[in-house]
């Protein structure tokens, strides 16, 4: 069952662990089990997941729907360790957002001397465990449900976690000249044949991209490509550009898996929040 508590991960040596309480399912009044429309299927009514891609009338790829990291962990038996599986993965990049990348990440002194510091104190600063919000490149990793909502001229991410969202306009505006610092940024994207290429600036100082405390911060330009090869699947190819944080550019490839015939739920993390990590 979604949406209920942030897993214990592994940082280094040690392990942190997050706990967001909420108020009990209502299994009904919430649609866990309703069926989503228009869901290719399979002779045995599970959803062909490599289907055609969902085209918007405009003949472009449609991201509607509701998505999951596809780069779930494997499960070791380690109950203490995560949840793993298919119902609450969590990927390795939202525990180390350059889990892929030889030598990891490129860090300036000051990141990098951060991120050591956070693996030795289980991270005890991390804007997430104290109910904050995440950033959109870390919510890619968590295993937290977002849904997609395709409009014409704007792409909406409607995230489970805390209620939040994401504006990507696709009506051609430019980027602001000034931007009033926020939390994810300010967002434009435009078509290059089948693959939207989002570019995100004005971001808050002080932005973490995983639970390791890798930064992101207010001189940060992110590149976004998105795509949709087949139904069930979207792949998103992250470059970041932070001169504060990094000695140089880096990029990261992450995966969403379809998720259907359910619906998002409440998961306020500041409701009844307790941290074993914070003490608070």
């Amino acid at each position: 069952m979604h949406g209920r508590f942030i897993p214990p991960v592994a940082l280094a040596l040690t392990v942190a662990t997050f706990i967001c309480a909420s108020p009990p399912r209502k299994l009904v009044a919430q649609w866990l089990k309703y069926p989503t429309a228009g869901v290719p299927r399979l002779r045995n009514g599970k959803p062909n997941l490599t289907a055609p891609t969902p085209r918007t009338r405009e003949g472009k790829p449609d991201f509607s729907g509701m998505w999951l990291t596809g780069d779930g962990m494997p499960c070791t038996g380690d109950a203490s360790f995560q949840l793993c599986g298919s119902e609450l993965p969590m990927s390795r990049y939202g525990i180390n957002i350059g889990a892929g990348l030889p030598g990891g990440l490129p860090y300036q002194p000051w990141a990098a001397q951060q991120v050591k510091y956070q693996t030795e104190q289980n991270s005890k600063d991390d804007p997430h465990a104290r109910c904050l919000p995440d950033t959109f490149v870390r919510l890619y990793g968590l295993p937290h449900m977002q849904k997609f909502v395709q409009v014409p001229g704007l792409l909406m991410m409607i995230y489970e976690l805390n209620a939040s969202y994401r504006q990507v306009f696709t009506d051609g505006r430019p980027l602001p000249a000034d931007p009033q610092p926020s939390w994810n940024g300010y967002s434009s994207g435009k078509w290059e044949g089948d693959t939207l290429v989002v570019d995100s600036i004005g971001f808050r100082d002080g932005l973490w991209l995983d639970i390791l405390g890798s930064p992101l911060t207010d001189a940060a330009k992110v590149r976004e490509r998105i795509r949709r090869p087949d139904y069930g699947h979207l792949e998103i190819e992250v470059s970041i550009d932070d001169s504060k944080g990094y000695t140089r550019p880096w990029t990261v490839t992450l995966k969403l898996n379809i998720v259907v015939d359910t619906e998002l739920v409440d998961e306020i993390c500041l409701e009844n929040e307790k941290s074993r990590l914070i003490g608070k």
